[in-house]
């Protein structure tokens, strides 16, 4: 590191657990966000202010003055821009020193493909079933740390999912496919606003925590918020051996 990165980085630094070693370990790191709304939002600006490497920003959507009550990273000056590309320059105003590539794309398997081997972790962001299911089959796959949270109305949810971890559940085995839920979205439900905010910084905390190899990753629990009466309630997940992504991976390794 330089003497201005020692500077910027300082308050990191002075953590015992993070410490020179552990900055280091976050410059050197290259994550994957899909999705660059509410979530998306803090979670990118939160790590590129806290200097990971590289960072990749996949969304097909453009900003929407209707985005602006909780989609932090954007602008009025920036509505009908490529979210992607607003979080780019949302990022570069915090630090200029972080590479975000922008991905202006609906994440489907092909480009997940290209992009999750490359990553060091992965955080899905998203809004939509079939999306965060496309995620996690990459993830397992591409045997990649997986940082998911959801947010709507005033409800809330993050875990961790890492298959490298051999007792650890994927996505699919939580929620399966063959059982989703009706979809919802927050056009037609609503969302609190720092609701997201809350969710996102917490993936945030979660990716900076793997990449240092720090503390206790939220791998194996599921932490739910009811935003009302700002009440947590931890789930304790196990895997599905029958699980149809991450039990078939395994029969075949």
């Amino acid at each position: 590191m330089n003497d201005d990165q020692l500077l910027r980085y300082s308050r990191h630094i002075l953590l015992d657990e993070i410490d020179i070693e552990g900055q280091e370990k976050l410059l050197a790191s290259n994550v994957l966000i899909i999705g660059a709304g509410g979530l998306g939002s803090p979670v990118a600006l939160y790590l590129g202010s806290a200097g990971v490497g590289r960072i990749t920003v996949v969304d097909d959507d453009r900003v929407d003055v209707t985005n602006l009550q909780r989609q932090i990273a954007h602008t009025v000056s920036r509505i009908g821009e490529c979210k992607a590309v607003s979080v780019v320059q949302a990022v570069a105003a915090l630090n200029p020193d972080v590479e975000v590539v922008p991905v202006v794309q609906r994440a489907d398997d092909d480009l997940l493909d290209q992009l999750v081997p490359q990553a060091d972790l992965v955080l899905d962001c998203t809004d939509n079933f079939a999306t965060r299911h496309a995620i996690n089959r990459a993830c397992v796959r591409h045997r990649k740390p997986l940082v998911s949270g959801a947010a709507i109305r005033f409800d809330g949810q993050i875990s961790v999912y890492d298959v490298r971890i051999p007792e650890s559940p994927c996505y699919a085995c939580i929620f399966p496919e063959s059982a989703l839920p009706e979809e919802i979205s927050c056009a037609t439900m609503g969302v609190f606003a720092p609701l997201v905010g809350i969710v996102g910084a917490m993936q945030a905390a979660e990716a900076l925590k793997l990449l240092c190899g720090i503390g206790q990753a939220l791998t194996g629990r599921l932490l739910m918020l009811d935003g009302r009466s700002m009440e947590w309630h931890q789930l304790m997940l196990v895997r599905n051996e029958g699980c149809a992504v991450c039990g078939v991976v395994d029969s075949k390794t």
